[in-house]
């Protein structure tokens, strides 16, 4: 016997798509009566036949198969198979026993049923396997997303132009590192932890432009941010609106000691931007205001491309508190594209005095880049970066 229960009127994409192996009529009788509603059926009725359907024609959602019918040895066969590995496999017996529950488990099976189905809720435990394969796709496609490979022409670029640029650049280099020390006190270059192409986090290094608690300082400068959202709205504490009407939080939070709207909390930490830019920033030094309008504050980055932590051109490595809030579906695509110190942003707008750049706009030329990467493209930033490194907004 070889049929299929379906009703083509009834059937769309999120139909469960289950295989029963079977050679009992009754059985198979029994399990459509029950089942076959709810789910689009294909009976066969022998594990070697089950093995060549699914080998050359479609994998199901599940695979259902008894314990009489070779379930066990079925179930070693297609854990051994790549192709059939991750495929969920639910054996059936007419007695379970503590036994062959561990038997089934060692195998890699994915649930034991009784024959009947007469415990245990069959279209609930299919639905969670769908749910469960959607979510190792994403996670791979994630996987893939974030395994950067620098091309072997991009990374002897930056050999070379970096090991030479740091030959010829080596007295400037010196006599800047001097004028640092005697501009303030502090460390000549500042380090800082960045997040680059893979989400690889590195030390990047810089001459230091800032004051030595300038990290500190950056918890008050929230309104000076230019990316910062602008809103008329005032800042709700405690209840909110709705709740507020009601006398009592339908959604309490907990947080510094106060009860808020845990509605609003989310609203409002979603409203916070990744990127942090700020305009006349009083965090930076005198000599340091020379050293970022000129770009040569970002000269020992020569050394993080030499290393290979880095690209000369590429999306620009991000701290940790921007990286953190870029890592949905949406935005993870930025860190596909190599790590750079100048990028396709930079030179689309940077220098051109504009305030009015966003960090979606941002994110969407990193994106743009990651994608679009090649020789050409590179070469292309490259000769634009010079007209943009003397800036005209104060940043």
């Amino acid at each position: 016997m070889n049929t299929i229960k379906q009703d083509e009127s009834q059937q769309d994409s999120f139909t469960i798509k289950v295989i029963l192996v079977e050679n009992d009529h009754l059985t198979t009788v029994n399990f459509l009566k029950k089942f076959g509603d709810k789910l689009s059926v294909k009976v066969l009725e022998s594990a070697e036949e089950c093995l060549e359907f699914i080998k050359n024609k479609y994998p199901p959602d599940a695979i259902i198969i008894g314990r009489n019918m070779g379930g066990l040895k079925f179930l070693e066969t297609v854990r051994t198979e790549r192709w059939t590995r991750t495929l969920p496999v639910i054996i059936t017996s007419e007695q379970i026993s503590q036994g062959l529950l561990k038997e089934v488990l060692e195998k890699k099976g994915d649930d034991l049923f009784p024959k009947d189905f007469s415990k245990g809720d069959l279209v609930t435990r299919l639905e969670y396997f769908i749910k469960r394969r959607h979510y190792q796709a994403n996670q791979q496609a994630k996987s893939n997303i974030l395994a950067v490979k620098i091309p072997f022409w991009k990374r002897a670029i930056d050999v070379f132009s970096t090991g030479m640029a740091l030959l010829l650049l080596s007295p400037i280099l010196a006599v800047v590192a001097i004028l640092i020390k005697l501009d303030s006190k502090g460390p000549i270059v500042y380090k800082s932890r960045r997040v680059g192409a893979g989400y690889k986090v590195f030390e990047i290094y810089k001459f230091r432009t800032m004051r030595t608690d300038a990290d500190q300082m950056i918890k008050n400068m929230g309104s000076l941010n230019m990316y910062t959202k602008e809103t008329n709205e005032k800042k709700i504490e405690g209840l909110c609106e709705d709740c507020s009407l009601k006398n009592a939080c339908q959604q309490q939070l907990f947080l510094d000691g106060q009860v808020v709207c845990e509605k609003t909390y989310l609203a409002e930490k979603k409203e916070k931007v990744a990127f942090m830019k700020f305009q006349n920033d009083p965090r930076i030094t005198k000599f340091g205001g020379f050293l970022r309008n000129s770009s040569i504050d970002e000269l020992p980055q020569l050394f993080n491309i030499f290393m290979g932590d880095m690209s000369l051109i590429g999306n620009r490595p991000l701290p940790l508190y921007e990286a953190e809030k870029l890592t949905t579906d949406k935005y993870i695509e930025r860190f596909a594209g190599p790590g750079g110190l100048t990028g396709l942003w930079q030179v689309t707008k940077r220098g051109k005095g504009k305030k009015e750049m966003t960090e979606e706009e941002r994110i969407e030329l990193d994106i743009e880049y990651a994608r679009n990467f090649s020789f050409k493209y590179d070469m292309k930033i490259f000769f634009m970066t010079f007209p943009a490194l003397l800036q005209s907004e104060n940043v």
